[in-house]
């Protein structure tokens, strides 16, 4: 392979290791989007969930019929799983939040990476990476370090929180692993709109019956973060994860809580401790640890749809 293949194909993984690492950072500005527009009352989270699907799908429609689609009915049935798998992952996810603390919520859901890294070789056929899987053990550490569980005592409740957290974090695993394959034969926008045929009535199914209607003011902010922390980082997440390691992405996802603890301490005031910083720098450094290895993990080009 001559030279300018080579850095064809690092810029390509290095492109890509950007990209989710933006989407990442960019699903952590999401409280400071749900905190507007539960200004005036809050939001029923199954309404907070349907709601970024709806315009997801809408906003990409006009881009999901450029290219050819398949006639072979195996890729249509994987995007309906991946409906149903996201409808899952955020109704538990919004369980998990309802029956516990936040951070047994937030520890269980982002156990993702982990289990990622350990199946990507069985699913994916990805060359299994001793570094890989320490630095997403890292970093969970990190995780756990950032939001210490510990501080509250553990309740019944706490335990079916943690289940369907853990719940949550095998449906966002399967999400990856699905949205790799799908990268095969859709574009970034068809995946966004075409699964949302099935994951939007599935999440319609737990909205209240007698759900108040939202004002001006919350539709006007779950709008700008469904079309900025949805479509724009959700196209530029399936984009950067075409291009570098599943295992890979799934542990830059992480970026996400680290960037919502420190929003929530630079707007909203909450104070940043000892542990903040520790399991912070932690995630960054587990992170960091793989971004170095943008150019040795370009996969082949014949994996990059």
């Amino acid at each position: 392979m001559g030279y300018c293949q080579r850095a064809l194909k690092s810029n390509g993984a290095l492109r890509g290791y950007v990209m989710v690492c933006l989407a990442a950072m960019g699903w952590g500005l999401w409280p400071y989007f749900l905190r507007h527009a539960e200004a005036d009352g809050p939001i029923d989270p199954a309404i907070e969930s349907v709601f970024p699907l709806a315009v997801m799908s809408l906003v990409t429609l006009p881009f999901s019929f450029r290219t050819r689609l398949p006639r072979a009915l195996g890729p249509w049935l994987l995007m309906a799983w991946l409906g149903v798998s996201d409808a899952g992952n955020v109704l538990c996810f919004f369980g998990a939040y309802q029956k516990t603390s936040v951070a047994v919520a937030v520890l269980t859901h982002y156990l993702t990476p982990l289990l990622v890294a350990l199946a990507s070789p069985f699913v994916l056929r990805e060359a299994f990476e001793k570094r890989t899987l320490g630095a997403a053990a890292v970093a969970f550490s990190g995780l756990f370090v950032l939001l210490a569980p510990w501080r509250t005592s553990v309740q019944h409740a706490d335990i079916l929180g943690a289940l369907l957290g853990s719940a949550s974090a095998l449906f966002y695993a399967s999400n990856v692993f699905t949205n790799k394959y799908l990268g095969k034969w859709f574009s970034p926008a068809q995946v966004l709109c075409f699964h949302g045929a099935v994951a939007i009535p599935i999440a319609y199914l737990r909205v209240p019956a007698h759900a108040p209607a939202l004002g001006a003011n919350a539709i006007v902010w779950l709008l700008a973060g469904s079309l900025l922390l949805g479509a724009v980082a959700g196209l530029l997440f399936l984009r950067g994860l075409a291009l570098i390691r599943a295992s890979h992405a799934s542990l830059l996802t992480l970026l996400e809580p680290v960037v919502a603890v420190l929003l929530a301490a630079w707007l909203f005031g909450q104070k940043l401790g000892l542990n903040t910083v520790v399991g912070g720098l932690l995630v960054l450094g587990g992170a960091a640890s793989v971004m170095l290895r943008a150019k040795a993990s370009a996969p082949p080009a014949a994996d990059v749809p």
